[in-house]
């Protein structure tokens, strides 16, 4: 066991820690099938259930100190990982709602990859290869920036990538559908082994990502974030919301739903992204673990001893 990530308390038997958003936080959910589900239905603007930023700074101090709580059963329970994922366009804010909303975490439980362009050897492999060598372990918070959706979005709107994929000529027949359904399966599969995929996509607005876009021009500390490539995708917007909506249909399951968080206020986004972390994370069965009578009964002298040599 990794120090400082053990029970701070007796080992017992206990409920999961209970936690009630303040949110409907289903709302946000894409049905599973993606029946009737379209982006151009999403607010990105919307802050319904939260007064305003002040009462939203309050909820997300609670949630983050709800999934440190939780974050330390998890551990100490060690039957479940947890694997956040993050996609949006540039600048939606994925990196600032995981500082904030992961900001009370024991970093020694949490891992975060981050996905950019794959790499020769990576490309050698299968699609999924990369993202499965980074999967958590049990116990564990792993938090994928960008993922192995990367590759029936970027690549969607960008076919000629696929030449780099080296795919044999009947591979890329069906190719996205095909991707869909071993996503599915694959995600299906972590399930099943008590990996909890919990997905989410920042929604921002074409006219919000310009401002930030702007911002990131005028300000020197955040020069080093903004590049040409980014202008140059911004003018593929259409393409990219299309390959999004067609992406949330198809891979939004009843064991690993999409949820789709208005973005245009990032002091919103993450008081939802962590009540719905905090919401799904207390609904699984955790508990410290309980020793045995025999293990009990060591405790006890072990205990006697230590006071004795005092």
């Amino acid at each position: 066991m990794a120090p400082g990530l053990g029970p701070t308390r007796p080992l017992l038997t206990l409920p999961g820690p209970t936690y009630h958003p303040t949110m409907k936080i289903d709302r946000f959910k894409v049905p599973a099938g993606g029946k009737g589900f379209s982006l151009k239905d999403c607010s990105t603007s919307d802050t319904t259930g939260v007064a305003d930023k002040t009462e939203g700074k309050k909820l997300l101090e609670k949630s983050i100190q709800k999934l440190a709580e939780i974050q330390d059963v998890l551990y100490a329970h060690d039957r479940y990982g947890i694997l956040l994922i993050f996609q949006a366009m540039d600048a939606a804010g994925k990196d600032g709602t995981i500082k904030h909303v992961m900001s009370g975490v024991n970093p020694q439980g949490c891992q975060v990859f981050s996905f950019k362009s794959p790499s020769a050897e990576e490309l050698d492999h299968d699609f999924m290869w990369r993202s499965m060598r980074c999967m958590p372990e049990r116990g564990r918070i792993g938090i994928f920036n960008r993922s192995y959706y990367e590759e029936v979005l970027v690549v969607r709107v960008h076919p000629e990538l696929l030449d780099g994929a080296k795919l044999p000529p009947d591979c890329l027949e069906d190719i996205w559908k095909n991707r869909f359904e071993d996503i599915n399966n694959f995600e299906q599969y972590l399930a099943r082994n008590g990996i909890i995929p919990i997905k989410f996509f920042l929604n921002v607005s074409h006219k919000e990502q310009l401002r930030r876009f702007v911002k990131r021009c005028d300000d020197p500390t955040k020069n080093w974030k903004f590049s040409s490539a980014d202008a140059r995708e911004r003018k593929l917007w259409d393409k990219y919301m299309h390959a999004y909506d067609d992406m949330l249909r198809h891979t939004s399951t009843k064991h690993a739903p999409w949820y789709v968080i208005p973005a245009d206020n990032k002091w919103y986004t993450r008081v939802a992204v962590s009540e719905i972390i905090a919401d799904r994370l207390s609904k699984l069965d955790l508990h410290y673990p309980k020793l045995t009578h025999q293990q009990q009964e060591g405790l006890k002298v072990t205990r006697e001893q230590l006071l004795a040599e005092g």
